[in-house]
C-alpha cells in the first residue's frame, strides 16, 4: 500500500483571523473565522480522498458524512440577495424565501438520511494537538474522522450470539463471519478504531458515546458494549421504572444465562454478572449492564496522561437484545444513529 503523506494541521498564532468581504462563510448561522474556513476546507478535501480510497464516490454520501462531522458551510444565498437588492420587488423577496425554504428542506433531508450512521470525530483542538484516528493499529491511513456503515435489517439476538473475538477485529465487522458467504452476517453492529497522540505534549482526552437520532424507541431494546483497550463495559437503557435493566429480571430466579459472555474482559465482572443459581452441575448467570447516562448520552470518560506516540483502542458493539422485554415488532422500521466524540478535557474539569 502506498504511503500517504501526513498533512500538518495549520498552526494558529494569536487571535483567529476574520473573514473579509460582504459574503462571509457561515456554519449553522454563525460567521466563521478565516482559520476555521481553512480547516473545514482541508477537512472536506481529506474526507473526500479517504472516502474514495474506501470506494465511496457518491456525492450524497460525502455530504451526509461531512455534515455529521461539521465539515460544511451554510448554503450561499448571495444570488437571491443581489437580485432582490437590485430589483427591489417583493416577488424577488418571495423567491428568496422560497429558495431558503428549499435549502431548509434539503438540509432536513440530509439529516434524515444520516440516521443510522455511526461517526467518530475529533474536536479542532485535539486535531491541532496532533491526535489522529485510524481503523488499523498501524495507522496506515490516519485521519481526523471516521465513519462506519450501519447494520441494516438486524434481527433481535442475544448477547451470547456475539463473536468472542469481536474486540480483536479492526474496522467494521457487523455480525459474525459467515465463511460460506465470505462476509459478516450483519446481526449486530461492531466497529473497532484507534486513537494516537502524534503531538509533542501529554494531554487528557475525553470521550463521549452519544445517541444522535432514533425512531420507534429503538434505544429501549438496544444494548451496547464498549471495549477500551480490551476492557469491556456493557450498557442498556433503564427499565420502565428507571432502574438498571437486568436479564433475567431481578425477581426471576427460575432461569439465567448458562455462560457469562466476555467475563474476562469486563472492567467490573463482579458488578456486571451475578450467579442466579447452581443446580445439576450448571451455573446460571444474571447480567446487569450499566444504564445509559441520559436519553442521548450512553457514557463519557477521560483518558488521563495520554502520552506522545501512545495508542488506545476502542470497539463499539450494538445489538437488539432479544431477551429485552422492549424487543417487539414495534421496532420494525426503526433506526438508531450513534456517534463517538473525542476532545481535550477542559482545564477547569481536570
Amino acid at each position: 500500500m502506498a504511503e500517504t503523506k501526513k498533512e500538518k494541521a495549520p498552526k494558529i498564532t494569536g487571535a483567529e483571523r476574520k473573514q473579509h468581504g460582504p459574503f462571509k462563510k457561515r456554519r449553522a448561522g454563525v460567521v466563521l473565522s478565516k482559520d476555521e474556513v481553512i480547516r473545514i476546507k482541508a477537512g472536506r478535501k481529506k474526507l473526500r480522498r479517504d472516502m474514495r480510497k474506501m470506494g465511496v464516490k457518491s456525492k450524497k454520501e460525502f455530504e451526509l458524512t461531512a455534515s455529521s462531522l461539521g465539515l460544511y458551510f451554510d448554503k450561499n444565498r448571495r444570488i437571491a440577495v443581489i437580485l432582490w437588492w437590485l430589483l427591489g420587488k417583493g416577488g424577488w423577496l418571495l423567491l428568496g424565501l422560497a429558495v431558503l425554504g428549499m435549502l431548509v428542506f434539503f438540509g432536513f433531508s440530509y439529516m434524515t438520511q444520516l440516521q443510522g450512521h455511526f461517526t467518530i470525530s475529533m474536536s479542532d483542538e485535539l486535531f491541532l494537538e496532533g491526535f489522529s484516528l485510524s481503523e488499523t493499529k498501524g495507522f496506515e491511513n490516519p485521519t481526523s474522522h471516521l465513519f462506519a456503515p450501519p447494520a441494516e435489517g438486524v434481527p433481535c439476538v442475544s448477547i451470547t450470539n456475539i463473536s468472542e473475538d469481536v474486540f480483536k477485529i479492526d474496522g467494521s465487522h457487523n455480525g459474525n463471519y459467515d465463511a460460506d458467504q465470505g462476509r459478516y452476517n450483519g446481526d449486530y453492529f461492531a466497529y473497532t478504531f484507534y486513537v494516537r497522540n502524534e503531538g509533542e505534549s501529554t494531554q487528557n482526552l475525553r470521550w463521549q458515546f452519544l445517541v444522535n437520532s432514533e425512531s420507534h424507541d429503538v434505544s429501549d431494546a438496544t444494548w451496547a458494549m464498549l471495549f477500551v483497550d480490551g476492557q469491556m463495559t456493557m450498557y442498556a437503557e433503564a427499565d420502565d421504572q428507571g432502574n438498571p435493566e437486568m436479564l433475567p429480571a431481578a425477581e426471576d430466579n427460575s432461569q439465567g444465562y448458562l455462560t457469562a459472555p466476555f467475563y474476562d474482559q469486563a472492567a467490573a465482572p463482579e458488578e456486571l454478572y451475578e450467579v442466579v443459581d447452581r443446580r445439576n452441575n450448571m451455573t446460571y448467570w444474571r447480567v446487569k449492564p450499566e444504564k445509559f447516562l441520559t436519553g442521548t448520552v450512553v457514557d463519557t470518560d477521560v483518558i488521563t496522561e495520554f502520552q506522545p506516540e501512545e495508542v488506545h483502542c476502542f470497539t463499539v458493539v450494538l445489538w437488539l437484545e432479544g431477551d429485552d422485554p422492549h424487543c417487539t415488532d414495534e421496532l420494525i422500521g426503526g433506526h438508531m444513529g450513534m456517534e463517538f466524540q473525542l476532545d481535550l478535557l477542559p482545564p477547569e474539569e481536570e
